[in-house]
């Protein structure tokens, strides 16, 4: 069977595009996120731009895209407008792979493209990180900031400090402020390395630092099913990657990016903002929360997906009635935007081709709570002067779930040890009397290590969690769930 490489790109009508990014990171989600959005730019909004894909560390895949000639198979399949849609395209916008250990000229070389306006990257959440042992001269430097500090250098020598030659840097890991956290670490190499004062303007002054955040499922490579993918396809093709309908980027940044990115003209989900802080919170609150949320009530009821539990009549309910009535009221985004991106979560949730288990996302879920849905619960305290009683029965039933029984059947917790043992004694000193399950809700609330804040201060929150946690101990989630929802 023939392999996907330049035999199909000659029989393509693709055009040779000029290399106007340069890629830090040859994963699964930039081929399926950044990669993918210069594909459809190239298609819907005379973009014609290609990518430079350089390896970020000494093991990678760079030597397999080569030998691909750059192209790879990229299966969307998710929901769309509300109907369960499978589609694949041949990406073409990666024009080579250069990898640094082995041709670390040609990886210089590229700093002194005139056509070179972009620098992205997704070097996991540790990739933004200070080596002080990086040397200008190391070939390469160890860390991505080092790596980009000598490359931004090399540009800045070959066209003179120019200051039409400076990029646009848009990281995609998954850290907040990305951007700064970037910008920051590359100035920390020039005063190290000891660069001149007029590059560290240059960088300052000419270069166009760009927190961002990035929102798509990619489940990468399909190991599964890649027998039957290649019989589909007719083609061998070891680069398959595989994502879900939805995507987003929001990019902080100034307006003017959009002159060059014709994020405007195609149809993706591209948002250039001066301030991304609200669409974090968004994301956070509304996705992740609604994740978190739903998972001790779900999985306590009987249910082992997200997809099966967001199609269960009432639990489905529940989590969709949370959102709408407990998150959304507490966001500060026009209304609109803020339901529309919420009817987008639950299409995600149910997404017919993925199977995403309930224990999966169960992990670290006490700091998750914090994160996600306490600032939620106490802003709609704040505002109201009431409890979110959904919030406060999930919390119940994250209580609940923490004892590791589900009916008659044992399961395993997974955090922290501290987090483990001191849910362990809690329940362990319970005796099955309601007066020492009052006890271990307090104890349990009170804990100012897991919430930063002893919970039973927020009034009449304690009363409400005990009276779930004595519902569902009592009656099961099934019969106390319902119960919650006729209230």
């Amino acid at each position: 069977m023939q392999s996907l490489n330049r035999n199909y790109r000659s029989q393509s009508t693709a055009t040779s595009y000029s290399e106007k990014i340069v890629q830090f990171g040859e994963g699964n989600f930039l081929r399926a996120f950044v990669d993918w959005m210069v594909y459809v730019m190239n298609q819907e909004a005379n973009f014609n731009g290609s990518v430079v894909v350089v390896q970020p560390l000494e093991q990678g895949m760079i030597d397999h895209l080569n030998k691909q000639d750059g192209l790879y198979t990229l299966y969307l399949q998710g929901m769309k407008n509300s109907v369960a849609v499978k589609e694949h395209n041949v990406i073409d916008s990666i024009s080579r792979g250069i990898n640094p250990y082995q041709d670390h000229e040609a990886y210089l070389a590229l700093s002194s493209s005139s056509d070179l306006r972009f620098v992205v990257s997704n070097t996991t959440e540790a990739g933004i990180a200070y080596d002080p042992h990086d040397k200008l001269d190391d070939r390469p430097q160890n860390s991505f900031p080092g790596k980009l500090t000598a490359f931004l250098y090399r540009r800045y020598v070959a066209f003179q400090g120019s200051c039409d030659k400076g990029l646009i840097i848009i990281p995609c890991e998954l850290i907040d402020r990305n951007g700064d956290k970037l910008k920051k670490v590359v100035l920390q190499y020039a005063t190290l390395w000891k660069l001149e004062q007029s590059f560290i303007d240059w960088i300052e002054e000419c270069n166009t630092f760009c927190s961002s955040l990035v929102d798509r499922i990619v489940p990468g490579y399909p190991r599964d099913s890649i027998a039957e993918i290649t019989e589909e396809l007719g083609y061998e093709d070891g680069l398959v990657v595989v994502g879900e309908q939805f995507h987003l980027w929001v990019i902080e940044g100034p307006q003017w990016i959009k002159e060059e990115l014709p994020v405007e003209v195609s149809r993706l989900n591209i948002v250039v903002v001066d301030d991304m802080a609200p669409y974090r919170t968004r994301k956070v609150r509304i996705l992740n929360g609604a994740h978190t949320a739903m998972m001790p009530v779900a999985y306590l009821y009987g249910l082992d997906t997200v997809g099966e539990s967001i199609d269960h009549e009432i639990v489905g309910k529940y989590v969709r009635d949370l959102i709408e009535h407990e998150i959304i009221p507490t966001l500060d985004m026009p209304q609109e935007e803020l339901k529309s991106f919420a009817e987008d979560v639950i299409e995600r949730f149910r997404n017919p081709f993925v199977q995403h288990y309930l224990m999966s996302i169960s992990l670290n879920s006490i700091s998750k709570f914090k994160t996600r849905n306490l600032p939620s619960l106490l802003e709609y305290v704040n505002r109201t002067s009431m409890i979110p009683y959904r919030l406060a029965f999930s919390l119940a039933a994250l209580i609940i779930f923490y004892r590791g029984k589900r009916r008659e059947e044992s399961y395993q917790v997974s955090d922290d040890a501290s987090i483990l043992e001191f849910f362990g004694d809690l329940w362990d000193s319970w005796d099955g009397t309601i007066q020492t399950l009052k006890k271990l809700v307090v104890s349990a609330l009170g804990n100012a290590t897991h919430w930063e804040l002893d919970l039973n201060q927020v009034p009449g929150l304690s009363d409400v969690v005990l009276k779930d946690v004595i519902n569902i101990d009592q009656l099961g989630m099934m019969q106390a769930l319902q119960q919650l929802m006729q209230e």
